[in-house]
């Protein structure tokens, strides 16, 4: 019987074309995420993106120090069932999972999504990743992402009326988002991994040059009454709970950084 899998790709997956992005957000024990994020940067980089898939970003939360979040894409749900396998069957997930999993009190707070639309996808990044030897280098970039609990899935109009209304808010506050994603609605067909199905989100992620930078657009947000007269109460109905903020600060071999 002829396959249904995707072929196998023969070039780096662009950011561009991950029509499928996982965000994986794991609690550890305390005081173990430098030691994950290490074992992460050795060995879980180039042997997960082997398998077709391509490890976006790892990320520090800033406000909470047990948290490890980060972002893997893939070009569609055929090839990440293909790589998920991959690399979850591989030598080197089995040489050093025991290892990852001991630093972890959960890692099954995970977030299927997508792109709202094409251009909102993430842009490839001009730089390479830092090498595997490069020095320690924790950039101040800070990484800014907002996730909106909907009671319906996003819409065509909701869309429409974030671009409208409220991109504009966010690029005048200097918070621009370099993404937008809303929940993929596919089911999860590698149930080994299970993702969260209790809510619908939207989000956008930003980049700033620091924490600082953040904090202005904050202020600038909070006094703008289209911003919180207009915005926020569409984003968050008494039926969802309030959009949640997180401050990430990119790891050294993070490709967005």
């Amino acid at each position: 019987m002829e396959s249904t899998l995707a072929p196998i790709r023969t070039r780096p997956l662009a950011l561009e074309d991950c029509a499928v992005v996982e965000l994986r957000d794991y609690t550890l024990h305390p005081g173990r995420r430098d030691e994950l994020i290490a074992l992460f940067e050795r060995e879980f980089i180039e042997t997960q993106e082997a398998e077709g898939l391509r490890v976006i970003a790892q990320f520090r939360d800033l406000d909470r120090p047990d948290h490890f979040v980060w972002l893997r894409g893939f070009a569609d749900m055929v090839s990440r069932r293909r790589a998920l396998d991959g690399f979850y069957s591989s030598a080197t997930w089995a040489a050093h999972r025991d290892a990852a999993n001991a630093t972890m009190l959960g890692s099954d707070d995970v977030r299927l999504l997508r792109p709202g639309k094409p251009s909102w996808a993430l842009a490839t990044p001009p730089a390479p990743r830092p090498h595997r030897d490069a020095d320690d280098d924790n950039p101040a970039t800070l990484f800014v992402l907002t996730l909106c609990a909907l009671q319906v899935a996003p819409y065509t109009a909701l869309r429409r009326w974030f671009e409208r209304e409220a991109l504009p808010l966010l690029r005048d506050a200097g918070a621009m988002p370099i993404a937008v994603f809303e929940t993929e609605p596919a089911l999860n067909d590698y149930p080994r991994l299970p993702v969260r199905t209790d809510e619908q989100v939207f989000a956008w992620l930003a980049r700033l040059p620091n924490a600082a930078a953040w904090a202005r657009a904050e202020q600038h947000l909070a006094a703008s009454r289209p911003w919180r007269d207009q915005v926020l109460p569409r984003l968050h109905s008494p039926a969802t709970r309030p959009p949640i903020t997180l401050r990430l600060r990119p790891t050294t071999r993070s490709w967005l950084r």
